[in-house]
């Protein structure tokens, strides 16, 4: 039995004291000093980890200026404030020992779209492609580009003055910047935009600190005009932030503005944000031209430049190498073949847009006749041209090719130190190759993939930061990089911004270094917001690469065993694909309903990791315990069990109650397994920790009732009418809801197997299927049954074997054998081994034979290649992948009505190939098959079930899945058994499943 683990060390004093200031004056908003909050934002998507003191969750404008009240008070003026957007940066930028302060969670509305003249107001949590989604029906977008661009705050991009793809044509964050509110330190509210020098004299007659941040910001603009201009490089990704060269702009306007950008929550708050926005491109085509080499491709992309191109991007082999395993891949691979010579060794991406197609393609006609002159010379191969959304899909594997990175196998990971430098375009090929060379004399495995045309690459060389000495390397390699860019006329930081690298702030900008920290002390005079990064007073310190706590050196201290057994969790980097706001994408159910960080699958992989450190800590093996409690029966260790329980609800401290309540809330659905670009497994390591856990704590009685259930209803369906009285009676609904469940299904009152038989279907042998020959296989099929749609959707599974009889092949049906996956589940994982070995010896039996296994429902069928990974089993196909193979054998229809289909979550993210295989059957069957887009339905096998989610449950229905089922009703198709349950639930619609369509296509024919 684990023992009690202590809480993290309690936050300071002055800390605790700050959150109750905060409730005295009416702070509207949040307020945590818990330990799984501090935990999960003590990350990013940096090596660091930096523990905070508390979180603050501000409401609006008034809290922010609360929060710089409270700050200014005596007793609190030591404490560090931390802004905080999407925490997706790279070099610890909102990462703080103080307070964090998270706009993310409630700061997240579009105050005002302005068409007419072009602009958007709002707060600082509005996530960049949710302002887009708003904008696309007027034909708008905010142009800045990043790569994070599904989770990352406009406050965020500000703060870092970012930009990405298409930098070059649209420019930065801040040349669309057309007004910032910000709270100052003093709690002043004050809104900030270009002002002529008559407006300008005025407010620095103020004698406050408005008045004050405006005189020394001007004086030294006068002051030190030519040290600015000769400290300023003169890039498209010229410095970020206090940019002093750009403090007037084009029209001569004084715009403070361009200090505030890229300042990193050094200066202020972002209270809120008037910003440009753009006529949308009503055409778009990407040329994907091949290389024989990565310097070939870098070389070539100043002659594309030259060409009108929007923008030049690339690519390099080994992120096209882990592309080719990511859900992406089946999306984009007809435009990047591999060539005779083998997989192309570097890609550029050459973007042109235009107001219509004429437009375009005038322009790639001059490309495309220059690249059919010159042949393979330059290193080139060959290209394709991709359209539209074609483009947009190849333009997204490049953008998650910060993940796929990380994705790499071994301890060895691509990480964020040096990723950003930026040189002057013509010098970016000779950077690169002594770059190359630096990583290349140390044994280094790296990436690389970025934006050619701005002179802008993303490294990341792989290190085990776990490995003794990591720190070292991280500290050689950055000053040999930084080194490099001062020689070839660039920058270390060229778009993630500064962070934990403003070390190397003072040697950048030489004596232009104590007018930075003038302005800071002129907005931050106590040194409170971010402190140590960009400028800091003289006497203190900026921080430092090796100088500050990393993950790393924390999961040292668990032992290498535990690690790797553990990997699916630790291998988190931070890059917060989970975070995704999109209410039509399957990616992180619970965290889409709550907002809650905690409730996230970086959330729960960092409470997971600091559960485990404490475990080792501790002295406890999480493996061996894991045997121990399988190897005892129940009644071993219930008295203590008890007792640890009660002690639970009297509200004994444990942090793994934190890791519970925040395990709790994952619905299993597998969405982060197939779209998190690392492959973090929430429910894998989730079980884990069920395991143990409720070794020291007693389970709910909802557990065994869900654990017990594949054993349970077939027993049910031997009088299914008694079960479906008890089951829908007033009792039976009060004692389940005594038990935690609601909403239970009942018995479709069939007997499979009988009516299988009147079909002429029989029970699959191993005796029977040796006696068919190797030419009667393929045709024939054995159909692994499911205890959900066996036993409460019968019909459906009569309809299945209907449909192959009625296409020419033979249906089996195998034995019913409990699957175990509701074990899996809740963490019963010894008896989800013994159920699985021997489900999995039925089916080897029945596989020997040649005859291929399919299974009806995707989130029971694809356990198969998930949940069993360790125990022998045969390939078992869902439907349309074993029909996908045997295109040729389907009758051709002619053409007729087409279909929409919501594909189970799991079936979405973890067999998207699989996709594409049921639009292919369908169109063998004359009818045109749409794949919606849509988030989970928020049933999730028995998650919805729970009573203590059952709210949850409809909250994430109602999120996607309602508004589909009223625009389209029966119309649509639904693969999912607990999808169709929770649509006939909660709007009293019966779905049909993909076979039944076709079922029905073929008796039409």
């Amino acid at each position: 039995m684990i023992p009690r683990l202590a809480e993290l060390p309690a936050p300071v004093a002055p800390a605790l004291a700050f959150l109750d200031e905060l409730r005295l004056r009416g702070f509207s908003g949040d307020l945590s000093s818990g330990a799984a909050d501090r935990v999960v934002m003590a990350t990013d998507n940096s090596i660091y980890q930096r523990q905070p003191q508390a979180v603050v969750f501000p409401r609006g404008a008034e809290d922010l200026q609360r929060i710089a009240k409270v700050a200014a008070d005596p007793r609190f003026q030591g404490l560090a404030i931390g802004p905080r957007g999407g925490g997706t940066g790279t070099n610890g930028q909102s990462l703080t020992d103080g307070i964090v302060v998270d706009v993310s969670r409630h700061m997240t509305r579009i105050l005002e779209i302005n068409a007419a003249e072009g602009w958007v107001r709002v707060e600082p949590g509005v996530v960049k492609d949710a302002l887009n989604a708003a904008l696309k029906p007027l034909g708008l977008f905010f142009a800045p580009e990043c790569s994070t661009s599904n989770r990352a705050t406009l406050g965020g991009m500000i703060s870092t003055d970012a930009c990405g793809q298409g930098s070059c044509l649209y420019g930065k964050t801040r040349d669309h910047v057309l007004g910032l509110t910000v709270v100052l330190m003093d709690g002043t509210l004050w809104e900030s935009r270009p002002m002529d020098d008559a407006a300008l004299a005025a407010v620095a007659r103020r004698q406050d600190m408005v008045g004050a941040i405006h005189r020394v910001a001007d004086g030294i603009a006068r002051e030190q005009a030519q040290l600015i201009a000769e400290r300023f490089p003169p890039l498209n990704r010229c410095l970020t932030g206090y940019d002093l060269a750009h403090i007037r702009d084009g029209e001569g306007r004084f715009d403070l503005n361009s200090l505030l950008c890229g300042s990193e929550g050094t200066l202020a708050l972002i209270a809120e944000a008037r910003i440009r926005v753009l006529p949308i491109p009503k055409r778009s085509a990407l040329i994907n031209l091949r290389y024989d080499s990565f310097d070939a491709a870098l070389r070539d992309a100043r002659v594309l430049m030259a060409l009108g191109a929007a923008s030049v991007e690339t690519v390099d082999s080994k992120v096209l190498g882990l592309a080719r395993g990511d859900i992406v891949w089946t999306s984009i691979a007809e435009y990047l073949p591999d060539d005779p010579e083998g997989a192309a060794a570097g890609i550029n991406l050459i973007e042109f847009v235009g107001d219509s197609e004429a437009e375009v393609q005038a322009k790639l006609g001059v490309v495309e006749a220059r690249l059919a002159a010159e042949g393979r010379s330059l290193g080139r191969r060959g290209h394709t041209v991709a359209w539209d959304a074609a483009g947009e899909r190849i333009q997204a594997m490049r953008k998650r090719g910060v993940g796929l990175l990380g994705n790499m196998q071994g301890e060895r990971r691509p990480i964020a130190f040096v990723e950003d430098t930026a040189v002057p375009p013509e010098n970016l090929a000779d950077f690169i190759g002594e770059f190359r060379a630096a990583l290349d004399r140390r044994g280094l495995e790296y990436g690389m993939f970025g934006h050619v045309d701005a002179g802008v690459l993303h490294v990341r060389p792989a290190l085990d930061m776990k490995a003794e000495g990591a720190e070292r390397m991280i500290r050689e390699i950055t000053d040999e990089v930084f080194a490099l860019t001062r020689k070839y006329g660039g920058l270390l930081w060229g778009e993630h911004g500064k962070g934990v690298r403003s070390e190397y702030v003072p040697e950048v900008f030489g004596p232009l270094y104590p007018s930075l920290q003038a302005i800071k002390a002129a907005f931050d005079p106590r040194n409170q917001l971010n402190p140590g990064k960009i400028a800091a007073p003289d006497g203190e310190a900026l921080l430092a690469i090796d100088r500050v706590p990393m993950r790393g050196q924390l999961d040292r201290t668990i032992p290498a065993p535990v690690r790797a057994a553990h990997d699916d969790a630790l291998h988190c980097n931070g890059n917060g694909a989970c975070f995704n706001y999109d209410t039509q994408d399957a990616m992180c159910p619970s965290y889409k309903a709550t907002g809650d960080r905690r409730h996230s699958p970086k959330g729960r992989a960092s409470l997971f990791r600091e559960w485990l450190r404490q475990l080792s800590a501790a002295g406890v093996d999480p493996m061996a315990e894991a045997e121990r409690i399988r190897g005892t029966s129940f009644l071993s260790g219930l008295p203590a069990r008890i007792r640890n329980e009660r002690a639970r609800r009297r509200g004994e401290d444990d942090f793994s109650h934190a890791v519970k309540e925040a395990m709790d809330g994952c619905l299993a659905c597998k969405s982060c397994t197939g779209q998190c670009p690392i492959k973090v497994d929430v429910p894998s390591f989730r079980a884990k920790f069920l395991e143990i856990y409720h070794g020291r704590y007693q389970r709910p009685l909802k557990d065994y009732l869900v654990g017990m259930i594949e054993q349970v209803l077939p027993l049910g369906a031997r009088a299914p009418g008694l079960a479906n009285a008890v089951l829908g009676s007033g009792i039976g609904r009060a004692l389940a809801a005594k038990g935690g469940l609601v909403d239970a299904p009942l018995f479709s009152g069939r007997n499979l197997v009988r009516e299988a038989a009147a079909q002429g279907v029989r029970l699959a042998t191993p005796e029977a299927l040796r006696g068919l020959g190797e030419a009667e296989r393929r045709r024939h099929v054995v159909l692994v049954q499911d205890a959900f749609t066996t036993h409460f959707e019968t019909g459906l599974v009569l309809d299945l074997l209907a449909a192959l009889r009625a296409m020419g092949f033979t249906p089996w049906l195998a034995p019913f054998r409990p699957n175990g996956k509701p074990l899996h589940v809740h963490g019963f994982l010894g008896a989800f081994r013994r159920q699985a070995e021997a489900n999995a010896a039925m089916l080897h039996a029945l596989a020997e034979s040649g005859v291929e296994l399919v299974g009806l429902d995707p989130s029971m069928t694809l356990t198969y290649r998930s949940e069993y990974k360790g125990i022998p089993v045969p390939p078992v196909l869902l439907p349309q992948e074993w029909l996908a193979r045997r295109l040729e054998l389907l009758p051709e229809l002619p053409q007729g009505e087409g279909f929409s289909l919501l594909p189970h979550c799991t079936e979405r993210t973890n067999a998207t190939a699989s996709l594409k295989e049921w639009q292919a059957v369908f169109a063998r069957l004359g009818a045109p098959l749409a794949v919606l887009a849509s988030g989970c339905c928020g049933m999730a096998g028995t998650y919805g079930h729970e009573a203590e989610h059952r709210d949850t449950s409809e909250h994430i229905y109602d999120l996607s899945w309602r508004g589909h089922v009223a625009k389209r009703g029966e119309a649509l198709l639904a693969s999912g058994y607990s999808c169709r349950s929770q649509v006939k639930r909660f709007d009293g619609v019966q779905l049909r499943h993909p076979i039944q369509a076709l079922l029905a296509r073929l008796k039409e024919a």
